[in-house]
């Protein structure tokens, strides 16, 4: 474990041309203070978690001190926002501090999100204010827990800055941490502004740190000469067909359990398949396919059952800006293969989740009549798998099934419909090979007891406002386990209220 002093810094991307981003220094917050800490995080980056609690960490996180070996730079792109390209974009209230080696070689970026104005916050002030960070604090803890690809939090802190939005608020920085802050967006900006030689840079970049294995293969081909025209031997091909198979799965992910991020642009896309730049996102509670959690969000574009779709039209922009390097029918032919590695990582997450390991034609069937059910009687997403995961298939026979039925009382409006599919499930059963036991603890690990509900989102933002940043704690706490128990924690397991079903999130942050 390691003091702030003691972190090794390898800023790589800063090195990279004057086009690729500006150097700002980070505006200071008044009277800071730390609110979370993520032990997890902290870990992965080899920090001291005592080193979190010093004065130093907090006054270097809210712009007030200086770490060595950091070289803060506001990254330029652009991307397109509901369907229209802008060009205005970059880091308008963000910027990549440095870049963090461990011991093990693994690199972080350490991003500071509302640190102040810079050359692209348009009009903005370049703020982040309490209550949205600390959605984006908990939910990247959800998504890492769910086992799905996200940013990481490493803590938040506030401030008595005043920032307005449709109030006034208080300033808050986010500690984000992740692999890499690449997006779509970077892509597009070198394409449109016509600078083909930083675009082919910064896929050299891209390549080299973050999938370098793509350079050995490449050199293997050529050595075995085994390369053949039109079969991708284009490394840029084959970066392009990394990162559609990365969305595809994190796509899946998604969907699996329930997850709208809210804001899919092109420059919220993260090219190492990320969940990236946390706005109005939300958790199913009913399952609604067609559940739309940005107030903003009009048209319903970004709606959950959209998702899918949308990642694929911004691989197809993003395969667009990458033409310069890889001629279209490559482009064409690896964006063919999206639908494909959707489908299998959805359907195999989804096999998890029933406890189903056998492959049958029949599943589709299956899956898609549960579907149904759990949309016709608006039953709680999350509840429904966690409950099914207790369901033995001793508790499916004719004798026992009425009082199995009974532990859904809560989740259906109408029993008969669950009867019905409970016995088809009962006979897909049949065919599966491992015990009871060994299948409920399987679908234990992939139907999490705990999710992070807007309407608990709201409670800690209430309570934290009010100065008690006790449940943001007790959330990362469970967030970050959520298929275990945590009996003292229960009540984080149930169903929301009818008030916390229906609350509005916007991009105001």
């Amino acid at each position: 474990m390691k003091t702030l002093s003691q972190l090794v810094f390898n800023n790589t991307y800063s090195e990279l041309p004057t086009t690729f981003g500006t150097a700002v220094t980070p505006q200071p917050l008044s009277d800071p203070f730390l609110v979370s800490v993520n032990p997890q995080v902290a870990e992965m980056l080899e920090l001291d978690p005592q080193e979190t609690q010093t004065n130093f960490f907090v006054d270097v996180f809210t712009g007030n001190e200086e770490l060595a070996g950091t070289a803060p730079l506001a990254m330029k792109y652009t991307g397109h926002q509901f369907g229209h390209y802008n060009p205005d974009l970059g880091d308008g209230r963000g910027l990549l501090l440095g870049e963090i080696l461990t011991s093990t070689n693994a690199k972080w970026d350490i991003h500071l999100k509302g640190s102040g104005k810079t050359p692209y916050s348009r009009q903005g002030d370049g703020r982040a204010v309490l209550r949205s960070s600390i959605r984006e604090y908990l939910g990247s803890a959800a998504l890492n827990g769910l086992g799905i690809k996200t940013t990481h939090a490493l803590a938040l802190l506030g401030s008595t800055t005043l920032v307005s939005r449709e109030k006034m608020e208080r300033g808050a920085t986010l500690i984000r941490v992740a692999e890499s802050h690449l997006r779509f967006g970077h892509f597009e900006y070198f394409f449109y502004t016509h600078q083909h030689s930083e675009l082919k840079l910064l896929a050299d970049y891209l390549i080299k740190h973050h999938f370098p294995d793509l350079l050995t293969t490449e050199s293997e081909q050529k050595d075995k000469q085994t390369a053949s025209p039109n079969q991708y031997n284009n490394i840029y091909a084959s970066m392009l067909t990394r990162i559609v198979e990365l969305t595809a799965q994190l796509i899946a992910g998604w969907q699996s359990v329930g997850f709208a991020h809210g804001v899919m642009n092109t420059d919220n896309m993260s090219v190492l398949g990320l969940t990236f730049d946390y706005g109005p996102f939300g958790f199913l509670d009913d399952y609604n396919p067609s559940y739309i959690c940005n107030h903003s969000d009009y048209s319903g574009r970004y709606a959950f059952n959209q998702q899918p779709s949308i990642a694929l039209w911004n691989l197809s922009a993003l395969g667009y800006a990458l033409t310069p390097l890889i001629n279209k029918e490559d482009v064409d032919a690896i964006l063919n293969r999206y639908h494909l590695t959707l489908q299998r990582d959805y359907s195999a997450r989804m096999r998890n989740k029933l406890g189903l390991i056998e492959k049958r034609e029949e599943d589709t069937v299956l899956f898609s009549s549960l579907f149904e059910l759990l949309q016709s009687q608006m039953v709680d997403y999350t509840l429904f798998f966690r409950t099914l995961s207790s369901i033995s298939a001793t508790d499916l026979s004719m004798s026992a099934l009425p009082n199995s039925i009974e532990r859904f009382e809560d989740l259906f409006s109408c029993i008969q419909p669950l009867e019905t599919w409970l016995k088809a499930y009962a006979v897909r059963l049949n065919f599966e090979k491992d015990g009871d036991e060994s299948r409920l603890e399987w679908m234990k690990q992939h139907n999490p007891k705990y999710i992070l509900r807007n309407y608990l989102a709201q409670q800690a933002i209430d309570k934290a406002e009010d100065g008690d940043f006790t449940m943001i704690d007790e959330l990362v706490q469970v967030l970050s386990s959520p298929f275990n128990e945590h009996p003292e924690f229960n009540q984080f397991a149930d169903k929301p209220p009818y008030w916390g079903k229906k609350l509005e999130i916007s991009c105001s942050s």
